[in-house]
């Protein structure tokens, strides 16, 4: 796959290895392998389109001025058959070189070639990674964190599906244990309050309160009336757990597929169980010599499990100490298997499906459990350390007027995601969600995500793919559109400053792809495509295509249409609309 900025990288560190290695046989510098040639591309283009401080790093070891080097090496380059037509040494001994244009050229012509497959990478060697992410609790509705989770998920599993991984996108649905035993609970409350009313009944203060819980237990009274007052409770119990789930688990399907995500797989941690995975895990466990029994209760080593993960990573010992660490309760003394013996069970299950690399897209709260869980599995031989990666998402906070929006109409509790995409566009919560790193918590305005206009980024970059599409159908007649051969039109003559702007930006692509899904941060993507918009609105200000003169008009109108091809291929990451029109 091309990358026009790689290929100039690596071919001014040939040029600078050519002229050093040559400088070197002639006794000028001691010769060296292992001197780095480090190239970026400058903040100031006007100090050349690309840079290397070579000469400030070899100093120390050839013990010459870091000025006398950059001399020396940018007089001895031969940049013929190069994309550089010239080099300059600036400040204290950067190498400055500046592209000609057969760079910008090939750049256009790179794109038309590879068209949606442009930023694509082989990277991933077709890998099996599972991508996890949202994995609600069953027992109310999903709120704005899952929505914040649904689309660093989706749009992450896009990005490394582009990179060159077999993705597999999870959901894994906690439809066992003790907060299914609370879901119950809770609409047999809300049930009994149908019958013999609110102060005929007292609901209990540690269940469920939303009123989600008392549409289901309506649902239920409808359908059976006062016959299940007859069953045993623990039979109610269970018939009102699996009533709510059979509902709400469409619903969350429903809810998500609304909000343009799908799964490819939906697990059940029931049927971990039902199969005899979780007590064989802890079996395996057991026979390892990790656990040990303690006032009824199994245990597992975990300190001891950390205490070796931790020493392998670097930690001192008196850095491990200040951890506190503890060990974990896997099998209750009423023999019942804990949350964390099923959450091991799942991801050895994970790797024993194939996948080389399993990510988890978890809430920040969960900051605790990582190392836990990796060392867990550290314990069952299976790497956890380095094959499970857990990408930790921080807060979302969403604001109206300058004030915070706290309370949702349907839950009482948060921000439901259904209540959201009743407030704005599915398109604005993708990009607003995805616009900043997991790490960092999202102030959400809710004012700016429905503004039409230049100041909603979603806008503004909708708005620049539209206007391309506008341009072309009032440039060139259906006849001309059928006909163009983008990729024979020659680009030579595009030297004005918005239009190699545009071009350089263009360029850039596939390196903010690899930045991404090295990082498994796709909001490098948002703020990418505002800057396209932005080269491409500024171009179109100060430019006419209609009118032109031919060579000129179809010039420009190959450099619009790689604009078009590069925002269709970051939008569809962000799972945004390709709008036509607007």
């Amino acid at each position: 796959m091309i990358n026009m900025i790689d290929n100039a990288m690596s071919q001014i560190r040939e040029i600078l290895t050519r002229s050093y290695k040559e400088l070197a046989a002639e006794g000028v510098f001691t010769d060296s392998d292992e001197l780095p040639m480090n190239v970026e591309i400058p903040a100031d283009t006007g100090n050349g389109d690309f840079a290397s401080s070579f000469a400030l790093t070899a100093a120390r070891t050839l013990h010459k001025a870091p000025r006398m080097i950059a001399d020396a090496v940018a007089g001895r380059a031969d940049l013929s058959g190069s994309y550089f037509n010239r080099i300059e040494v600036a400040g204290p001994g950067f190498i400055n070189f500046f592209v000609d244009k057969s760079w910008y050229v090939d750049v256009l012509n790179g794109i038309e070639k590879e068209q949606d497959k442009y930023g694509s990478s082989n990277k991933g060697e077709g890998r099996k990674i599972n991508v996890e992410f949202v994995s609600a609790n069953p027992t109310g509705p999903m709120h704005i964190g899952n929505a914040r989770g649904g689309v660093l998920g989706d749009t992450l599993a896009n990005l490394l599906k582009k990179s060159g991984y077999d993705v597999s996108k999870e959901f894994y649905v906690n439809d066992a244990g003790n907060q299914v035993h609370k879901f119950a609970v809770s609409i047999n409350g809300r049930y009994m309050q149908l019958i013999y009313g609110e102060d005929g009944f007292e609901f209990p203060e540690d269940c469920y309160q939303g009123d989600d819980i008392k549409e289901l237990a309506q649902a239920l009274f409808d359908e059976h009336g006062k016959k299940l007052l007859d069953m045993e409770e623990d039979a109610r119990l269970e018939l009102m757990a699996d009533f709510g789930l059979k509902r709400n688990i469409p619903q969350m399907k429903t809810d998500l597929e609304k909000y343009r995500v799908t799964y490819d797989t939906w697990f059940l941690e029931s049927t971990l169980h039902e199969s005899g995975m979780v007590a064989d895990t802890v079996q395996k466990l057991i026979d390892k010599g990790l656990t040990y029994e303690k006032d009824g209760a199994l245990w597992l080593k975990t300190t001891e499990l950390l205490v070796d993960k931790y020493t392998r990573e670097g930690k001192t010992p008196e850095q491990i100490e200040n951890l506190n660490l503890k060990d974990d309760v896997l099998r209750r003394s009423n023999g019942f298997y804990t949350y964390f013996a099923a959450d091991i069970a799942y991801h050895r299950n994970k790797f024993e499906r194939g996948f080389t690399k399993a990510i988890n897209i978890w809430g920040a709260d969960h900051f605790g459990h990582v190392a836990r869980l990796q060392a867990a599995l550290d314990g069952l031989g299976l790497d956890g350390s380095n094959k499970l990666v857990i990408v930790l998402m921080h807060l979302v906070n969403l604001v109206r007027d300058g004030e915070p929006v706290r309370m949702s109409k349907r839950s009482g509790k948060a921000i439901a995601l259904r209540d959201l995409l009743d407030e704005i566009s599915i398109d604005a919560a993708r990009y607003f969600f995805n616009s900043r790193s997991a790490a960092s918590a999202i102030d959400f305005d809710l004012d700016l995500a429905v503004k039409n206009d230049s100041d909603n980024p979603v806008y503004y970059i909708q708005y620049a793919y539209a206007r391309i599409n506008s341009l072309v159908n009032n440039v060139c007649s259906e006849e001309e559109k059928s006909n163009m051969d983008f990729v024979s039109v020659d680009t030579s003559m595009l030297t004005e400053e918005t239009e190699l702007n545009l071009i350089k930006c263009l360029a850039r692509f596939p390196e903010v792809m690899n930045t991404a899904a090295e990082e498994l941060d796709p909001s490098h993507i948002n703020r990418y495509l505002l800057d396209v918009a932005g080269e491409f609105h500024r171009f179109y200000t100060a430019n006419r295509i209609k009118g032109e003169e031919e060579a000129l008009k179809n010039a420009r109108l190959k450099m619009v249409d790689c604009t078009r091809i590069v925002l269709k291929c970051g939008m569809s990451i962000l799972g945004l609309d390709l709008p036509e029109r607007m």
